[in-house]
């Protein structure tokens, strides 16, 4: 028995723990100068004009969608394939979110299905990069802009990546990256608005802060009164500095993660290639994926119960694994609140009733990667045997 393999880990250095530690000593803990210098790495990635650090990818997308005026009333087109939060942050503004399929082999939204599902009422189209691949992007842009309507690029899982030599980040009309342990980098936790637009950059900045005027972000202004200024209903989404400095640093590592995760990536393909049991991963060759989870999909013959053995069976040999991601539209709260049902996103559905993901994480050795993939098809093996 192998010591257990976790399905995540994030990459904390030396580096890392020391500037931490100096901003526990310097005693200026929240809105410093570590906030903005992450802001500015961050949106120069991304060749954007304005970085506004956040509590969390969740935080960002909510202020996106509030600093777009979205309302009660307005639908937003995005995809049901996701993590939940890409489609809460529509509901927390009263509007209504609009499901439509994904497509097979980027694991993203139709283009086709997106144009079909536009009506007077639609405002914005959320469109995640699944898994961290831009595929579309480009085309959503233009079909929101043909029709008048705002994109925005949850860039959450994406974060280094690349398409048609244009950075993630760089397609919506605003777009957010998340930091939570298993991301590329991670604060912790931890989020990040990019956007060219200033009015979205200001409003932002001033909801992210209690709904005080942007230019009090400054720890001077703070110190008068008009720190107990509100101009609007905001929140207490603000990034501290100890995570701004985690940033700072995990920022100035990106291309060495990308590099180490795209080497993990590769030796779980080029294992898996021959297995015809499993659907690995494509990635086309206009996109340079910066990998967040490593997820395979068992094939068509497999139903959902026997890919839950195969998870069971894969923990069981202390190697993690899990489904991802099971379809927003048949969760609980959704299936009460709009009646969806099995069937309404056939696609999508078939591939989340079949996804397994596999250790993925910077560090992953060789050896342990080796490991998770035997198990996997031993897993496969057993599960074949069953059947005869």
């Amino acid at each position: 028995m192998t010591d257990e393999i976790p399905l995540s880990h994030p990459d904390i250095t030396d580096a890392e723990i020391r500037i931490v530690t100096d901003v526990l000593r310097s005693g200026r803990l929240s809105i410093g100068p570590y906030q903005q210098e992450f802001e500015e790495e961050v949106a120069n990635r991304t060749g954007r004009t304005h970085g506004i650090a956040c509590s969390s990818g969740t935080a960002g997308l909510h202020m996106v969608v509030q600093a777009m005026g979205i309302a009660p009333g307005d639908e937003v087109i995005t995809t049901p394939f996701s993590f939940i939060a890409s489609s809460n942050v529509i509901l927390y503004a009263g509007a209504t979110p609009v499901f439509v399929d994904i497509d097979s082999r980027s694991l993203n939204m139709n283009p086709a299905s997106v144009e079909a599902a536009i009506t007077p009422k639609t405002k914005a189209i959320l469109a995640v990069e699944t898994f961290g691949n831009p595929t579309h992007m480009d085309t959503y842009r233009a079909i929101a802009d043909r029709n008048e309507i705002r994109l925005i690029e949850d860039a959450c899982e994406g974060l280094g990546g690349r398409y048609k030599k244009r950075p993630i980040g760089s397609f919506g009309h605003a777009a957010v990256f998340g930091f939570y342990p298993n991301k590329q980098i991670t604060t912790g936790e931890g989020g990040m608005v990019v956007t060219d637009d200033d009015r979205i950059a200001d409003i932002c900045r001033s909801l992210r802060n209690q709904g005080r005027d942007p230019v009090h972000d400054d720890t001077e202004v703070a110190r008068t009164g008009s720190w107990l200024t509100h101009e609007r209903l905001g929140y207490n989404y603000r990034m501290s500095e100890l995570q701004a400095a985690l940033g700072v640093v995990q920022m100035n590592r990106l291309d060495e993660i990308v590099s180490m995760r795209e080497a993990v990536a590769r030796r779980y393909i080029e294992r898996f290639m021959a297995t015809s049991d499993l659907i690995v991963p494509t990635v086309d060759a206009d996109t340079v994926m910066s990998w967040f989870v490593f997820v395979v999909r068992l094939s068509d013959q497999y139903s959902a119960e026997e890919r839950g053995r195969i998870i069971d069976g894969i923990r069981r040999h202390d190697v993690g694994a899990a489904a991802y991601f099971p379809c927003i539209h048949l969760q609980p709260f959704y299936r009460e609140r709009f009646g969806f049902k099995e069937g309404d996103f056939p696609i999508a559905e078939s591939i989340s009733n079949r996804t397994i993901a596999l250790p993925f994480y910077n560090r992953l050795t060789d050896r342990d990667a080796d490991f998770a993939a035997q198990t996997m098809e031993l897993m496969l093996s057993r599960e074949n045997i069953r059947r005869t």
